[in-house]
């Protein structure tokens, strides 16, 4: 669920698609069919259901999944939000695979595939009567493709994968930390942030790690092989903007440390209270 329905870059039905498919494939697995079913209210319009079946199709054939079940259901007006929709996902795992919490160690570094905080902002832009002079747009993607691409190529060198959804880059980052029992040590200056997202978050006084993404993921990998990693997968689809941000550290266990470009440190914590906006 998510409002507006129609936002700056996509809609609900590329939306649900494209996180359920990234679901999938941060397992290591490439997503081969989805379940789908409508819970819709009473009052919306035809017109904005095929709009929204539209973009169902075009995420569906751009990731190359099948659609093979589902279901619909009507509520009565008032009853919901437009539309809702619950997607699952099943998988094959890569046979190369090997990801988990347990496989990090300290040392490993930690990759973002690209510029944070587009999504949230771009969806802030449009609530509540909110609005920014600027053309953002959702970074709504499916990432199959450029997980498995990496995959075939660097196998268990990658520990983990994580898309960076509700809670921001932060809450990976301390989800690391928590269930690795290591620390996490990040630098500022090597996060991408679009410049109209950066000057959007300290207007409505947000931190672009707590905001929500859907178009990027980040990856736990072997030392050894961090920028052989990074140079194969700034050439991928959607990680041009990629950048190593940080590393695992036997220091501060289950905390996240971050190295600020004015040469300070402070420590992120989890996210606390209710994020904004809501995007799931």
């Amino acid at each position: 669920m998510i409002s507006p329905i129609f936002f700056p870059g996509g809609n609900i039905g590329e939306l649900a698609v494209n996180g359920t498919v990234n679901d999938v494939a941060m397992c290591g697995a490439r997503p081969r069919y989805l379940s789908l079913s409508f819970i819709l209210e009473e009052g919306l319009t035809m017109q904005a259901f095929w709009d929204i079946l539209v973009g169902i199709k075009f995420a569906a054939e751009k990731a190359g999944v099948q659609i093979v079940t589902g279901d619909t259901k009507v509520v009565e007006r008032g009853k919901g939000d437009k539309i809702f929709i619950n997607t699952t996902g099943i998988g094959q795992m890569h046979p190369k695979a090997s990801i988990g919490m347990d496989k990090i160690k300290p040392g490993d570094k930690i990759i973002c595939s690209g510029y944070i905080a587009t999504h949230g902002i771009a969806i802030m832009s449009l609530r509540e009567g909110l609005e920014f002079e600027t053309t953002l747009e959702s970074d709504t993607a499916c990432l199959n493709h450029t997980i498995l691409a990496l995959i075939d190529q660097f196998g268990s060198d990658i520990r983990l994968l994580r898309d960076p959804t509700r809670g921001g880059v932060a809450t990976v980052l301390n989800e690391i930390a928590r269930d690795s029992h290591h620390g996490v040590e990040i630098q500022q200056a090597q996060f991408k942030v679009m410049e109209e997202v950066e000057g959007a978050c300290e207007l409505l006084g947000l931190d672009p790690l707590y905001v929500a993404n859907e178009g990027v993921f980040m990856a736990v990998v072997d030392p050894n092989s961090a920028e052989t990693v990074l140079s194969a997968l700034q050439k991928l689809e959607y990680g041009q903007h990629a950048s190593i941000i940080g590393e695992v550290v036997e220091a501060h266990p289950r905390q996240v440390i971050l190295h600020s470009k004015v040469g300070g440190r402070r420590v992120v914590n989890m996210l606390t209270g209710e994020q904004l906006p809501r995007i799931c």
